[in-house]
C-alpha cells in the first residue's frame, strides 16, 4: 500500500472528522519549522520524545511527514489549550514512566536516545499479538481510577503512546498542507453526491 492510499484510509478510520474552530485555530497557529520551538506543556525531554515518535509515525517520503507539518507543536497546544486536567496528568505519568525504562533499557539519556533507539523501543510495545492488542484497546478504554495498581504502569505508558499515534494522525490530515495538497482540496463545498465512482476522486480522500 502506497502512502497516499494509506492516508486516505487513516481520514476514513477518523470518520473524515471536522476540526472544530478551537482546534483550527490551532492547527493555524503551528507554523513555527524551527526545532528551537519553546513548549507551553510539554517539558524538554516530552519535546524530544515526542518529535521522534511522531516522525517514526509519519516519516517523510515523498509526501511530507509529521515533522514537515509542525505536529509536536500541534500535540504540545492541543494538551496545553484543549485536553483535560486528567488527561494531563496521564500523559505526564506515561511520559516520565516511558522515559524512566526507555533510559534504564538502553542505559541512555533521553537527549541520547535516537531515532532508531525509539523505533525499537516502540516496535516492543505495539508488536504484540492481535488478542493482546485488543486486551489494550479494551484497558485504554476505562477510567483510570478503574485500573488494578499492578497495570497502572502498563497503562499509562500506553495512554502517552497513543495520544501521541492519535493527535499526530488527526493533526497531520487536518493540517493545511496535507489538506490541500495530499487530500482532495475543495475550499467551497457543494452538494452532496453519496453514490460517485472513486475514479472522480483520483481515490483520495476528501479536506475542506
Amino acid at each position: 500500500m502506497d502512502r497516499r492510499t494509506a492516508l486516505k484510509n487513516l481520514t476514513a478510520d477518523i470518520g473524515y472528522t471536522v476540526a472544530t474552530p478551537t482546534i483550527l485555530s490551532i492547527l493555524s497557529s503551528c507554523k513555527n519549522d524551527e526545532q528551537t520551538w519553546t513548549p507551553l506543556f510539554l517539558s524538554e525531554d516530552e519535546k524530544y520524545m515526542v518529535t521522534h515518535l511522531s516522525d517514526i509515525i509519519l516519516p517523510k517520503t515523498e509526501l511530507p511527514g509529521a515533522i514537515d507539518v509542525n505536529i509536536p507543536q500541534f500535540i504540545d497546544l492541543m494538551y496545553n489549550d484543549v485536553e483535560t486536567d486528567e488527561n494531563k496528568k496521564i500523559f505526564k505519568k506515561g511520559a516520565q514512566l516511558f522515559a524512566e525504562k526507555s533510559q534504564k533499557s538502553l542505559n541512555k539519556s533521553i537527549s541520547d536516545i535516537s531515532k532508531e533507539d525509539f523505533n525499537v523501543l516502540l516496535d516492543a510495545y505495539f508488536n504484540v499479538s492481535v488478542e493482546e492488542s485488543k486486551k489494550i484497546v479494551n484497558q485504554l478504554k476505562k477510567n483510570v481510577k478503574n485500573i488494578p495498581e499492578a497495570k497502572l504502569d502498563t497503562y499509562h505508558i500506553y495512554k502517552f503512546l497513543y495520544s501521541i499515534r492519535q493527535y499526530t494522525i488527526f493533526g497531520y490530515c487536518t493540517s493545511e498542507e496535507v489538506g490541500e495538497n495530499v487530500l482532495a482540496y475543495d475550499p467551497v463545498p457543494g452538494a452532496q453526491l453519496g453514490c460517485i465512482s472513486t475514479d472522480e476522486t483520483n481515490g483520495r480522500a476528501w479536506s475542506l
